[in-house]
């Protein structure tokens, strides 16, 4: 567990000294490693090939878990993620503002390469954005202004294209506005990046 942890311990983000931080390297590979997966998934859309994407988003989690001290915590905020990313859309999908280029074998479903981006995005709250834990507002605020932005790079990129631009860039902003708090606190909740003092 050398190359993932490091002490000494962080008592402010994680108690009274029974647990260890990742390396900075890891915290680099999070963020590269997280970027390279987004663009994936969302050229992937663009050219008619979710799928492709999908499984680079999928291979970023896996290193991800095999990286972490209890992958098995860090899978369950995966799937927590992806369940609220999953609400998120739909709700989306039915309001009818965003056509999506490829991904939704259903009308009425998001794209599933769109919900693995959720995922994709539950790797990334233990590490390199563990800092949001005690400024949910600051949480909030960065979910209203970079849902939209990701939104706006992903329609730019060709993932899909805005039907009514106004009230989706409004909703988004809400909703990741909400969600963005929420997920931090999943993270909290789950957090199998640090080690337990009491682990094996």
């Amino acid at each position: 567990m050398n190359m993932v942890l490091r002490r000494p311990m962080d008592a402010a983000a994680g108690g009274a000294g029974g647990r260890a931080l990742p390396t900075r390297a890891i915290q680099i590979a999070n963020a590269v490693i997280f970027q390279a997966a987004w663009f994936a998934a969302v050229l992937g859309a663009a050219h008619d090939a979710p799928m492709a994407g999908t499984l680079c988003v999928l291979a970023a989690l896996m290193w991800h878990l095999s990286v972490s001290a209890q992958p098995l915590r860090e899978a369950r905020l995966v799937v927590l993620a992806c369940a609220v990313g999953l609400v998120v859309e739909t709700i989306g999908v039915h309001l009818g503002w965003i056509a999506y280029a490829s991904g939704q074998p259903l009308a009425q479903w998001p794209p599933y390469w769109l919900v693995a981006l959720w995922g994709l995005l539950a790797m990334a709250l233990n590490v390199t954005l563990r800092w949001l834990r005690q400024r949910l507002w600051l949480a909030a605020l960065l979910g209203a202004v970079a849902g939209p932005l990701s939104f706006i790079c992903g329609v730019r990129l060709g993932a899909g294209h805005f039907i009514d631009a106004a009230p989706a860039l409004v909703e988004l902003a809400i909703a990741w506005a909400i969600a963005m708090p929420l997920l931090v606190r999943l993270s909290v909740r789950h957090d199998g990046v640090r080690e337990e003092a009491n682990c094996p």
